[in-house]
C-alpha cells in the first residue's frame, strides 16, 4: 500500500505538468507564427538592436521602441508601395478591360498565323471572336467566376499576411525589451535537456536562423534586381515595381515565374514576339535558375548543413508548417544533422578509450611516448 502511494504522488505532479503544457500550447497556438516571425526579426537585428541600446545609454525601452519602429519603416514602407501600387496598376486595368468589352477584341497580329501547327487554328479562333462581341462575351464571362475567386483569395491571403506583419512587429518590442533575460532562460533550459553539448547547439541553431536569414534576403534581393532589370531592357512599363513584386514572391519556393510569365505572355499579346523571348529566356535562366544555387550557398556558408538536406528543408518546411517553415526546416534538419555527428564523434571516442588498455586513446599515448 505504501509503495502504491509512493508513484501516486510523481504520477499525479506529472499529469498536471502534462495539462498546463498542454493548456498553454493550444492558449498560444493561434500566435505561434507571429511569435516565430518575431523571434527570427528579432534574433535577425539583434547586433543593430545592441549598437542601439549603447547609443541610447543602455536605456532598453528607448532602444526597443527605435529597433521596432525602424522595423515598421523597413517591412511596411515597401509594402504599403507595393499595395498603392497595385491598386493603381487593377484601375487601369479594369479600364483596359472596360474599353475591351465596349470595341470588342482587336484582329490578331500577323505572327499569330505563323506559329507552327496551333497557328491558323488559334488565329481563326480569334478572328471570330474579334466579329463576334457576344461569342467574345460569353467566353471572357468564362474566366471571369475562376479569376474572382483568386482575386478574393488574394485578398484574404493578404489581409492575414498583414495582420500577422502588425502583430509579429508588436511582439518583436517585448522580445527587444526582455530579449537578454530570454536567452538566459534558453540557455539555461538547453543545459538541463541536453548537457554539455547545449552550446554547440544553440549556436547551431543561431548559425542556421542567420542563414537562412541572409539566404533568403539575398536570393530574393537578387531576384527583384535581375527580374527589374530584363524588365527595363524589354521596355515594361514600371519595372522598378515589377522587380519590387519578384523581391516579394521570390520568398516564396517557386514565385517568380508567376509574375515574369504573365510579363512574356503581355509583350505577347502586344506584338513584340522578340522582346517576349527574351523576358522568357531572362526570366528562365537568370531570375529563377539563380535560386537554385544563391540560397543553398549563403545557407551552407553559415552552417555545415549539407546543400540536399537545405533544400529539404526549405521546400519541406513550408509544406509542412507555411512561410514560417523556411526557417523551421532548415533549423529542424541542421540540428538533427549536428546531434547526429556529435554522436557519431561521442561513439567513436568511446570506442577508441575501450580500445585502449590503459583507458586513454592509442593516438594519445603514442604523442606522449614521442
Amino acid at each position: 500500500m505504501s509503495g502504491s502511494r509512493r508513484w501516486i504522488g510523481p504520477v499525479l505532479g506529472t499529469g498536471a505538468l502534462a495539462l498546463l503544457v498542454i493548456g498553454c500550447a493550444l492558449v498560444l497556438w493561434p500566435f505561434l507564427s507571429a511569435l516565430l516571425w518575431a523571434a527570427v526579426i528579432c534574433f535577425s537585428t539583434w547586433p543593430l538592436y545592441r549598437q542601439c541600446e549603447r547609443a541610447v545609454g543602455g536605456y532598453r525601452p528607448a532602444a526597443a521602441a527605435i529597433m521596432t519602429m525602424l522595423v515598421v519603416f523597413v517591412l511596411a514602407a515597401p509594402l504599403a508601395f507595393l499595395v498603392t501600387a497595385l491598386v493603381d496598376d487593377i484601375k487601369t486595368v479594369a479600364e483596359a478591360i472596360a474599353h475591351v468589352l465596349e470595341e470588342g477584341p482587336s484582329a490578331p497580329p500577323n505572327w499569330v498565323k505563323g506559329l507552327p501547327i496551333i497557328g491558323e487554328g488559334v488565329a481563326t479562333y480569334w478572328e471570330n471572336l474579334a466579329h463576334d462581341a457576344p461569342a467574345f462575351i460569353a467566353e471572357l464571362k468564362k474566366l471571369t467566376g475562376p479569376v474572382t475567386d483568386m482575386a478574393l483569395a488574394g485578398g484574404a491571403a493578404l489581409g492575414a499576411v498583414l495582420l500577422e506583419l502588425a502583430l509579429s512587429i508588436f511582439i518583436t518590442f517585448f522580445l527587444f525589451l526582455h530579449g537578454r533575460r530570454m536567452i538566459g532562460f534558453m540557455r539555461q533550459i538547453s543545459e538541463r535537456v541536453a548537457g554539455p553539448r547545449a552550446k554547440r547547439l544553440l549556436m547551431v541553431i543561431g548559425m542556421t536562423v542567420k542563414g537562412v536569414v541572409y539566404g533568403m534576403i539575398g536570393t530574393a534581393l537578387a531576384q527583384g534586381l535581375l527580374a527589374g532589370t530584363g524588365f527595363w531592357i524589354a521596355g515594361v512599363p514600371q519595372p522598378i515595381l515589377l522587380g519590387g513584386l519578384t523581391f516579394a514572391l521570390s520568398f516564396v519556393p517557386g514565385g517568380p515565374p508567376f509574375l515574369w510569365v504573365p510579363v512574356a505572355l503581355w509583350l505577347l499579346l502586344q506584338g513584340s514576339m522578340g522582346w517576349a523571348i527574351f523576358v522568357a529566356v531572362w526570366g528562365l535562366l537568370l531570375v529563377s535558375s539563380i535560386d537554385n544555387f544563391l540560397r543553398p550557398y549563403l545557407l551552407n556558408q553559415n552552417s555545415n548543413l549539407p546543400v540536399l538536406l537545405g533544400l529539404f528543408g526549405l521546400v519541406g518546411g513550408v509544406l509542412a508548417f507555411g512561410l514560417i517553415g523556411l526557417f523551421l526546416g532548415p533549423t529542424l534538419l541542421a540540428v538533427a544533422y549536428n546531434l547526429f555527428l556529435e554522436w557519431v564523434a561521442a561513439e567513436l571516442e568511446e570506442r577508441a578509450q575501450t580500445a585502449s588498455p590503459s583507458g586513454v586513446p592509442e593516438d594519445t599515448r603514442t604523442t606522449a611516448r614521442n
